[in-house]
């Protein structure tokens, strides 16, 4: 009877988890559309909505790996917890408004709280087996793809009773994700495998949490690989929509379906095909591959003639990405030990939120001063340069 309960109890926590995000994500999918809006009555330059932007990457980049730490050393469900209550209080604070230093203040409460993703993938490693994490990870990304899809197109609904509306429904929905996974969301880190001593000062500064995660050349390899993959995709994630509206007169509705394309895409491949392809293949091989696809997508990207080229090179992107996120999370929990995977998850959302704060800033130079393709040009060659990095990585 153990040996079938376990396995039971490990498919309810991935289907919690599984709730936990998709919740997570939505509500942050809700306030999406209107955050423009709800600044304009105090700033209308791009500049102060890329500087809220940047105050949630710099604020997550602090916070991230040291949230992973408290994780390892007390356990994923509290940081969970905090990380989303966190989110409510943030997304409550855009609904209250009334002047623009309170929608920093949000910015930054919802940033120095978000670890939701490094507990939840922490939280996925504790439960599976090595050889199920790919798969068990793909939930992850396809919990974030129905949550991205779903979530701009209720905030568009939600907006028409008021623009603070979808911000008051993403703090319920925060709320509402903080209550479920505390009341029904086991444990995962039993405490004969929590980390054993007490935190340091150390354990505060993210750049010492990055190096410790980087001790060992295939560890250093693997997360220059993360660095150069996610530095390519933030650069079309901020840059695509100018991109689609001077090179092809992309109206927003024309924009929404590429990016639906895009969402469907990645939830199809992380929630369904890789569920089946996983334990056939190496993690390593599989990331190698999703990576060599990417490369030729976002070349695609920037090279078609015409705009009604631009969502096969999107599917073509999206099916690489859709191998990688899951396969290099996996890759990642792998290089640490059990007791290290909140550090590990930390370090790697840590250099997320360093490609966040750059990434942008870099394509938008290009875009600017060298051509409207190079930013695309650019993040083919970093993905490129990111395939060499895992090649490098030991094999499994």
């Amino acid at each position: 009877m153990e040996s079938t309960a376990a396995p039971r109890a490990h498919r309810r926590a991935l289907t919690f988890i599984f709730v936990t995000i998709l919740l997570d994500v939505l509500g942050a999918g809700i306030l999406m559309p209107v955050i423009p809006y709800l600044v304009r009555p105090f700033r209308t330059d791009a500049l102060t909505i890329g500087m809220l932007a940047l105050t949630f990457s710099v604020a997550q980049f602090f916070a991230a790996p040291v949230l992973g730490a408290l994780s390892d050393r007390h356990g994923r469900r509290p940081v969970l917890v905090l990380s989303v209550f966190g989110s409510a209080i943030g997304y409550a604070l855009f609904g209250i408004g009334g002047a623009l230093w309170i929608f920093f203040v949000s910015r930054l409460i919802d940033g120095f709280t978000g670890g939701n993703l490094t507990a939840a993938q922490a939280y996925i490693a504790d439960v599976s087996k090595p050889e199920d994490r790919a798969k068990n990870f793909g939930l992850v990304g396809a919990a974030f793809g129905l949550g991205f899809i779903l979530g701009p197109s209720m905030g568009g609904i939600l907006a028409k009773v008021s623009l603070n509306t979808p911000a008051w429904a993403a703090a319920g929905i925060a709320l509402l994700t903080a209550t479920f996974g505390w009341f029904v969301l086991p444990e995962s880190l039993p405490v004969s495998r929590r980390r054993p001593h007490p935190l340091h000062l150390g354990d505060f500064n993210p750049f010492k949490l990055i190096v410790r995660a980087t001790r060992t050349p295939s560890q250093r390899a693997l997360f220059a690989g993360v660095f150069t993959s996610r530095f390519a995709m933030m650069g079309l994630q901020t840059n695509f929509a100018v991109y689609t509206l001077n090179r092809f007169k992309y109206t927003p509705s024309q924009n929404a379906v590429v990016f639906t394309v895009l969402g469907l895409t990645a939830t199809f491949m992380q929630g369904f095909l890789i569920r089946r392809i996983a334990g056939r293949f190496s993690d390593r091989r599989l990331t190698l591959v999703g990576l060599a696809i990417m490369v030729v997508g976002m070349a695609l990207v920037g090279g078609v003639p015409a705009g009604w080229m631009l969502s096969p090179a999107i599917v073509v992107l999206a099916v690489g990405s859709g191998l990688v996120s899951p396969t290099l999370q996996s890759l990642i929990s792998r290089a640490g030990t059990p007791e290290e995977q909140g550090m590990m998850f930390g370090a790697s959302a840590a250099i997320t939120s360093l490609t966040a704060i750059f990434g942008p800033a870099w394509a938008g130079a290009l875009f600017d001063h060298v051509s409207w393709s190079a930013p695309y040009w650019s993040g083919a060659v970093f993905l490129g340069a990111g395939w060499l990095a895992i090649s490098r990585t030991v094999r499994e």
